[in-house]
């Protein structure tokens, strides 16, 4: 989640991108850095590691001078946070300068093959050998956005790339690639101005354009000229976009609710910031506490929350036990308070919780507490209760969520979930370094795919044309995939008010078939590690009753399509992670139907974004 901000004009750049950089401080405060294009055609670069602060009192009194220049602030995902890993990053020659938001799929090949050509990487990240990219496609003369679109094309994932050039005086270019974030292109009276968040625009402009995925752009003093990464030139429209700041914050999008699931691929990988390490591949879980005697000592895992919370930890007692190897349930935490659970030292509780505040979930921590059980808590609030009484936190990192309904919180509560179990399964010996390398390429490709799920948003609206008048729903899925059918369900009843229920398929003969006719749409998770040929017979029982099916499939299943009425198709997700991918449909497909329905889908009826109360 890290923050970029570009300027190319007449005025000072220095406070421009300083003040920029203070708006988008809360996109990442690992380090942060300028680069300003000074006299003699010499790129200033200034960094400091820590907060925006730390750079501030470096510059103090010998500000970088000049009219050019772009800023970043930085949440780690590749090398530890100290000044050479803090953006910006320039190439051999220190002609070429980026920052950069995303990861870099193919960062070690790419950084082989520039080591091999002779090029010195001196930083452990991957957005580095983005600028020695660009050197290196810059040879014969190449203009600075033709190299800019050839080193674009080589990088694998999701990007937000902003290059400076010290050629003519100082040449801006940048690109989205995928869904890193965005980056939003700002008209002023005194220069052009680009950042990845639009309040951090809005003191010097309101006129602005959007970037989207495979375009870029170069900035000038008057303006700027937008293309594709094929080299076809782009017209984009000019938005004018209001000072109120909650509609700045919601920026294009109806609702905060589709916003918020917009963001999950940028929000996924904020999770995995600064705790993948793909040289060599490894997780990096500082913020767990305990001794390798002490992960040894765990003999069960109890996992608890509440609502979608809840419903994610159901996810994640299947994780612990198939990567960490260990026991595990999963509990209601108002059922866990009242229970006397037969927790001890050995007990690891993990809850899990969006606000950190719940009052159901404090409580099964306190009483977890009492027993001496040991605690790490995943909650999307530093400093929260949860935080305060747990002995770690894995903070889900997801940014404020304006909707009540949880969703980008529900995915990353899962991704910290996936983490923590490979952590523990790694430092336990049950993961190979084999598996260990497969749940780092795994999490690598992630935010793409997310991004790529959200992109099919037209495909599921269609589909939730076809059924949003509907009384009732059914979800039936096995495995993982049976605690995504309860949060499917949940998020349809949440927000359209239609009744719905979800159920482990296998269930479906022992009381939920009585219900089926040609009036009850049945939506079936059939991905292809969720037991395709077990729910392709409970798909039949459906359809030999008159009842309709929506399945959630893989791509390449193309048999589905014959046997049920709608597909909702998301990527094939890497192991364990399905449940990221499957999610993201019923999402959508809950979103249209409330929207179709005029439902209020930010704030819908009777419900609360935090219970603090019993």
């Amino acid at each position: 989640m890290c923050g970029i901000i570009g300027y190319c004009g007449t005025r000072s750049a220095t406070p421009i991108l300083m003040g920029g950089l203070r708006t988008l401080e809360y996109r990442g405060y690992d380090s942060a850095g300028i680069a300003v294009m000074g006299a003699g055609d010499k790129i200033d670069i200034r960094r400091a590691p820590g907060k925006l602060d730390a750079l501030a009192e470096a510059i103090h009194g010998n500000e970088p001078e000049g009219s050019v220049g772009i800023g970043h602030t930085r949440w780690a995902t590749h090398g530890e946070v100290n000044e050479t890993n803090s953006h910006p990053h320039s190439d051999c020659s220190g002609n070429i300068v980026v920052v950069h938001n995303g990861i870099v799929e193919n960062y070690l090949p790419l950084k082989r093959r520039l080591q091999d050509a002779g090029h010195t990487i001196r930083s452990q990240t991957d957005s580095e050998i983005i600028a020695h990219l660009v050197e290196e496609a810059l040879e014969g003369d190449r203009p600075l956005m033709e190299a800019v679109r050839l080193a674009a094309l080589q990088l694998a994932g999701a990007h937000a790339v902003v290059v400076l050039s010290a050629s003519g005086g100082g040449e801006i270019a940048a690109f989205r690639l995928g869904n890193a974030g965005g980056l939003t292109v700002g008209y002023g009276k005194n220069g052009t101005y680009l950042a990845s968040d639009l309040p951090a625009l809005l003191p010097h402009t309101q006129d602005v354009s959007f970037l989207e995925s495979r375009e870029m752009v170069a900035l000038s003093k008057n303006g700027a000229s937008f293309s594709d990464l094929e080299g076809r030139p782009v017209v984009k429209e000019h938005r004018t976009v209001s000072h109120d700041p909650v509609s700045a914050v919601k920026g294009d999008f109806k609702h905060f609710m589709l916003k918020e699931i917009a963001e999950q691929p940028e929000v996924v990988m904020n999770a995995l910031r600064g705790r993948v390490s793909f040289d060599p591949p490894a997780l990096v879980l500082d913020e767990i506490p305990y001794t390798d005697k002490e992960i040894q000592d765990i003999q069960r895992v109890v996992l608890v929350g509440m609502g979608t919370s809840w419903l994610a930890a159901q996810v994640g007692r299947l994780m612990m036990e198939s990567l960490a190897g260990i026991p595990s349930e999963v509990d209601n935490a108002a059922e866990f308070r009242y229970r006397d659970p037969l927790v001890d030292e050995r007990t690891l509780v993990v809850s899990v919780g969006q606000s950190g505040e719940t009052a159901d979930t404090l409580a099964a921590m306190e009483e977890a507490q009492r027993k001496s059980a040991r605690q790490i808590a995943i909650c999307n609030v530093e400093g929260s209760q949860a935080t305060r009484v747990a002995d770690g936190t894995l903070l889900m990192r997801a940014g404020p969520e304006i909707g009540v309904a949880a969703t980008k919180t529900f995915l990353s509560s899962l991704v910290c979930l996936y983490l923590l179990s490979t952590y523990l399964g790694w430092k336990r010996g049950h993961l190979s370094q084999e598996e260990m390398d497969q749940a780092v390429t795994g999490l690598a490709h992630l935010p793409q795919l997310i991004g790529e799920t959200v992109a099919r948003e037209a495909q599921y609206e269609a589909v939730a044309a076809h059924w949003f008048e509907a009384s009732n729903f059914l979800y039936l899925g096995r495995g993982m995939y049976f605690p995504v059918a309860l949060e499917g369900a949940l998020k349809l009843k949440e927000i359209s008010y239609i009744h719905a229920e979800g159920y482990p398929a296998g269930e479906m003969k022992h009381g939920p078939i009585a219900l089926v006719d040609q009036h009850l749409p049945v939506v079936a998770l059939t991905l292809d590690d969720g037991l395709p040929e077990k729910m392709g017979a409970n798909i039949s029982e459906v359809k030999v009753r008159g009842g309709k099916v929506i399945a959630v499939a893989t791509d390449g299943n193309t048999e589905i399509a014959g046997q049920v009425d709608h597909v909702m198709y998301v990527p094939k997700a890497p192991a364990h992670l399905g449940p990221v991918l499957a999610t993201v449909p019923l999402q959508l497909f809950a979103y249209h139907i409330a929207v179709l329905r005029g439902c209020d889908v930010d704030q819908p009826r009777n419900l609360a974004k935090s219970v603090t109360v019993e």
